[in-house]
This record gives structure tokens, sequence and C-alpha cells, in this order.
């Protein structure tokens, strides 16, 4: 017998090469009484001019925007309040999420905090959220973190504490896919963010908790879409048929942690991240082959069939093709040359038992492990990966 499962996602998902040149087309066709509209981004994509075309849209298309683009990476508290203050004033009625997955989040947090007087210190953690929502879209300009398709915020609180908030409001209305904006993202970024696309895969179908049908087949297809793509992508970035493999399987990825959650992968990045500022890609990539041959053990019947997925020819037991598979991945890992080791980003040994005690604290990510994890567990993770 089946076992009963719930299943939720973004109601409607737009793929197109090109869209955001026709955004405010798009939005006035789904909002026709809307008009103020704020637009969550960084300072650098605003500064690229990657922007300019879909500001162009919107203005043609009697849209009044509001851009805040003070997001940065792991974004603080601080920047998540100031940036609900200014749409505050601005009145805004619909929020668009324009960037990386930080950026991405910020319009979520925006997007309950605009209509409801609940402080974002109070929802921290799940199903913490009271209230409505205004509108969001979302639209990623990197193929990674599948925020477009989560239901999680990550906020960086104090010096290094990642805090998550996780609640259907922040399923978007809309998510739209545009592999132009990801056109010549450099490769170091290509890589990160793939690998970490491909954890989201990974995780998801190992998943200790909520794993079924959906989040399997969606897990399983972003896997062999971003392991088979993401050399390409790196190594020419203007490949239009990569870039758009790549979105998809990110988008794919999201879809299923979504619905069956990540594990050790993320519990360990996370520190990596909160203390020493390494990007959140990047975190995942250099402890992704130490946990899973961690996990090994418990995982191996669940590696072996993502093994039969992504290398259709390799032979033998579940133990050969987890091999195997974790084998293709620390190759792809190599391939890319981003920093493979903990050392190489200016972590010091010294550092390692404070992060394992850290990665303690995100019991709401380990729980999902298909192997329990003790602070020992991490430490040992951790010292394999320096």
């Amino acid at each position: 017998m089946a076992e009963p499962f719930r299943f939720q996602t973004v109601p409607t998902i737009v793929v197109e090469f090109g869209a955001a040149r026709r955004l405010g087309a798009l939005l006035r066709e789904r909002y026709p009484a809307l008009v103020r509209l704020c637009l969550v981004t960084d300072g650098f994509l605003h500064r690229s001019g990657l922007l300019a075309p879909a500001l162009r849209d919107l203005a043609a298309n009697g849209w009044e925007v509001t851009v805040l683009d003070n997001v940065v990476a792991d974004p603080p508290e601080q920047v998540v309040l100031e940036a609900a203050s200014h749409a505050r004033d601005a009145q805004a009625q619909i929020v668009v999420g324009l960037g990386g997955g930080s950026s991405m989040d910020v319009a979520k947090l925006l997007s309950v905090l605009l209509p409801n007087e609940q402080q974002l210190a109070q929802m921290y953690g799940v199903n913490r959220v009271e209230g409505a929502r205004v509108p969001l879209v979302q639209i990623p300009t990197t193929a990674g973190t599948g925020s477009e398709v989560t239901a999680v915020s990550i906020v960086t609180v104090g010096e290094a504490t990642k805090m998550g908030v996780v609640a259907p409001q922040l399923l978007a209305d809309l998510a739209i896919l545009d592999a132009e904006l990801t056109l010549g993202l450099p490769a170091a970024a290509t890589a990160a963010t793939g690998i970490d696309a491909m954890v989201h895969a990974i995780e998801a179908y190992t998943s200790a908790r909520l794993k079924n049908p959906i989040s399997d087949m969606l897990a399983v297809r972003a896997l062999q879409l971003l392991s088979s793509n993401l050399l390409t992508a790196c190594s020419n970035g203007q490949d239009r048929a990569a870039r758009e493999a790549m979105l998809l399987g990110a988008t794919f990825a999201g879809q299923a942690f979504a619905n069956a959650p990540v594990a050790a992968v993320h519990a360990l990045a996370y520190p990596i991240g909160g203390i020493y500022h390494v990007p959140h890609g990047l975190s995942n990539a250099l402890v992704l082959p130490h946990v899973l041959k961690f996990n090994a053990e418990a995982a191996a019947p669940r590696y072996a069939e993502l093994a039969d997925a992504v290398l259709p020819s390799v032979s033998g037991n579940s133990d050969e093709k987890t091999r195997a598979l974790i084998g293709h991945i620390e190759h792809l890992i190599a391939e890319t040359g981003i920093p493979r080791t903990l050392r190489a980003v200016g972590i010091e040994r010294e550092g390692l038992q404070r992060m394992a005690q850290d990665a303690m604290l995100q019991q709401r990510l380990l729980v999902n492990n298909p192997r329990p994890v003790a602070e020992a567990d991490a430490l040992a993770i951790y010292i394999a990966a320096f």
C-alpha cells in the first residue's frame, strides 16, 4: 500500500527565454488592477544593467516600481527589516524577487511583512507566519537555490546563526524561469549554485521524512539535468541549452526538497557560511562527498537508484553503485575548479570543533538525514573535508 503524502508547489511556472524582457506585460495580464510594485534584488544586478530590460517593460505597462537593491548573501535580519520599511513607505501591492536565493528569500519575507503586524522575530521556525501576504513573483538569476519554488527563507541572525522561516505563505504565486538572465554567469558561481541544486536533489531523494513519489520523480530528473549540463554551463557560459537545462533542474530540485526536506549536507554547510561567510553553494560542495560517504551505510540502496539514473552504464551491487555515484560527483566538483577543502577557503583546523557544535543546532535538518549525526560525526566529516 502507498503511504499517504502531501505535495505542495508554486501554482504557476512560466519557462520562457527572454520572459524578463516582457515582465511588465506578463504581470499586467495577471494583475490588471495593481500598480505599485516592489522589486527585490542586489546592488550588483542593479548596477550591471541586467534588470534594465525588465524595468523598461514594467514602466511601459504602467507599473510604479520601487527597486530595493540592498540584499546581500546570507541576508542579515537588518537588511530584511530595512527593505520592509521601504516597501511599506512605497505602499507596494506586489513583490517581485529577481536575483539569487538571497533576493528571493528577502522577497518572500517582504510579502508577508507588508500586510501584517507580526514581527519577523516571531516568524522563525515552522508554520509561525500569521496572516496572508501580498502577491509574490519570483525570478531566479542563478540555477541553484530553487528558492523560487520553496516555502523557506533563510536569514542570518546575530553574528553567525542562520534561522529559517518555513511557512506555506512563502510559496510564490508565480515563478518565471528565464534562462537569458543566467547567460554569462561566471564559472565559479555556475559551479557552486549548480552543485547546491544537485545537493537538493540528492538530499530530497534520500530524506528520512516526507519523501514521496512526486518528490522522487522531480529529484531524479533534476539530478540528470544538472549533472549532465554542469560542466558545459561552466565552460561555456553562453550555452543556451545547458543554461535552460540547469535552470529547470534547479527548479525541479527545489520542488523536490520543498516537500522532502534536506538534511546533513545543509546542516554542516550552514556553519561554514555563517561563521566564515563562504557562499552557500560552495559550503555545500565542500562537505557533500564526505556526507555521502558517511551516509552510505544507511542510504546505499537509494544512492544506487540515483546512480542508475545518472550513470546508466554502471553495474554491480548497491555499494559499488554508491561508490560510483560519489566518485562521479567528486569528479564533477574537481572539473569545475572550485575549492575542494575547508583549508582552501580559509578555515583553520581550530575552527572545526565550533562548526561541529553549531551544526548540531540544525536539528530541523538533521532529523531528515538517513543516518543519525552526532557532534563527533560532524567533526569527523569536517576533518575529512579539511
